[in-house]
């Protein structure tokens, strides 16, 4: 009786976090962990859940690297590293991230930081100006190389939607 209560609370937990928003099975585990349930219990209630699909990591993994690749503007570097964070394996980390780029690609993504970056200002910088917006960049995910070939870049080239 007290065990089901405990599987009860538990469940009911997951169903509040999951409701906050979409979480990964190792984050969902170590939130439950954190709030004192045993190994057995979490178990139960994380079979329980993926037996009724509201817990898939290959779900929750598309949508979090859509959401940072496509809302937030973050490079692959970034995407992967917080997905790994989550706890999402390699082999799925690089499917989804192939798969969202298809839809908007890691240049184009980065030209569309600049642009915003920009805010009808000038792309002519200093030196000083270029290191701080390519620390910035790195920062977002994006790869040195191909902030400095977006850098070199023409600012006319930088507003077409191409490439």
């Amino acid at each position: 009786m007290e065990k089901d209560l405990l599987h009860e609370k538990a469940k009911q937990k997951a169903f509040r976090l999951l409701a906050i928003r979409a979480r990964s099975e190792k984050e969902l585990r170590t939130k439950l962990k954190e709030r004192g349930y045993d190994e057995s219990v979490v178990g139960d209630v994380m079979a329980r859940l993926r037996e009724f699909r509201y817990l898939d990591d290959e779900s929750f993994a598309r949508g979090w690297a859509r959401n940072l690749a496509v809302n937030r503007l973050w490079g692959n570097i970034r995407i992967e590293a917080s997905l790994r964070d989550k706890g999402i394996p390699r082999e799925l980390i690089e499917r989804v991230i192939r798969e969202i780029r298809e839809e908007l690609s890691e240049q184009k993504a980065l030209k569309k930081l600049l642009k915003k970056k920009e805010g009808g200002r000038s792309l002519k910088m200093d030196v000083r100006d270029k290191r701080r917006l390519t620390q910035s960049l790195m920062g977002k995910g994006f790869p040195l190389d191909l902030i400095i070939d977006m850098l070199k870049t023409p600012k006319e080239d930088l507003t077409d939607d191409g490439g």
